[in-house]
């Protein structure tokens, strides 16, 4: 870009695209986009779905561990 993007008008701003803002986001955008992944046989569709499967158990992993904050806030309950 050759713009200040911060300081683009709302009309302006509503046509860049963002990118995913948590891995969450970002598998669901893999999962709809994978196309191009897998020009040239560098990846197949199954590795894919399964490093996507990969990410997500590890995410449920991390959900559930509580985050030291909550230790500091709640503990002494």
């Amino acid at each position: 870009f050759d713009k200040d993007i911060y300081s683009l008008p709302p009309e302006e701003l509503k046509d860049i695209p963002q990118l995913p803002g948590s891995l969450e986001e970002s598998l669901k955008a893999l999962e709809n986009d994978y196309e191009f992944l897998l020009k040239g046989g560098v990846f197949t569709e199954e590795l894919i779905q399964v490093w996507i499967e990969s990410k997500r158990k590890e995410m449920d992993e991390i959900r559930f561990i509580p985050h030291p904050k909550e230790f500091e806030l709640y503990f002494d309950i």
